[in-house]
């Protein structure tokens, strides 16, 4: 990622300094995993922030935006729809919702109920999609338990208009993330039997991404660390 000319990559309190501060930690956690840096891409979630700091983030080379909720993410994408940007749906979402996501996202991570793959199903473009996983006991938390992520994965592959990328997670809360991530890493493992081109991993955020770049993430969701601060929601 490039720094937009007359901003100061070395100041932490700006939000060129933060995405620089980020992109080098990307970077040192890869090549201490043997990993190619440019091989994991960096997710900017945007939640609550205005479109306006979207739009510096993309004069400073990001293109990639996450969102977790629907009307903000239209919106945002209605107003910066010059811009080219791939928009993530990162988090729960409503299968009513789900044709409207589909008309501006580039990829949804959020996948984890058969019936939001029925309201995905399209004969048009493909969508990129993660199936998510739940690490946890708790169904609130989103995503579909561990042993019933082949019965999900055989449905999306099944589903027109679905791209299988990999598996999204979040780590539990309270416990230490790396095994976490490393239970995923070989849930991957089965979901390639199935798709051996399903190997992507979206996981990893501001407080954990490290590890999982350790444990294989291809795609990180990275909010705070990089945007600062969120507004308070109106």
């Amino acid at each position: 990622m490039s720094t937009a000319p007359g901003t100061d990559a070395g100041d932490s309190g700006s939000l060129a300094g933060r995405l620089a501060e980020v992109t080098g930690r990307v970077a040192e956690a890869a090549r201490d995993a043997g990993r190619d840096p440019d091989a994991i891409t960096t997710i900017v979630v945007t939640k609550f922030h205005p479109a306006a700091l979207v739009a510096e983030l993309a004069e400073l080379g990001v293109l990639d935006i996450g969102e977790n909720r629907h009307q903000e993410a239209q919106a945002k994408a209605a107003e910066l729809g010059d811009l080219e940007l791939r928009w993530h749906f990162v988090g729960q979402l409503q299968s009513k919702k789900a044709r409207q996501v589909r008309a501006y996202a580039s990829a949804i991570h959020s996948v984890d109920r058969a019936a939001l793959v029925d309201a995905l199903r399209s004969d048009e473009a493909s969508v990129d999609c993660f199936v998510q996983v739940n690490l946890t006991e708790d169904p609130g938390r989103g995503g579909v338990a561990p042993e019933a992520l082949e019965s999900l994965a055989e449905h999306v592959l099944e589903t027109a208009g679905l791209r299988l990328r990999g598996l999204m997670a979040v780590a539990p809360l309270g416990e230490p993330a790396r095994p976490a991530f490393a239970r995923v890493r070989a849930m991957s493992e089965r979901l390639r039997r199935l798709e051996p081109t399903a190997s992507d991993l979206s996981m990893g955020m501001s407080h954990d991404f490290r590890d999982a770049i350790l444990e294989g993430a291809t795609h990180l969701r990275i909010g705070t660390a990089i945007t600062g601060n969120r507004p308070v929601a109106g």
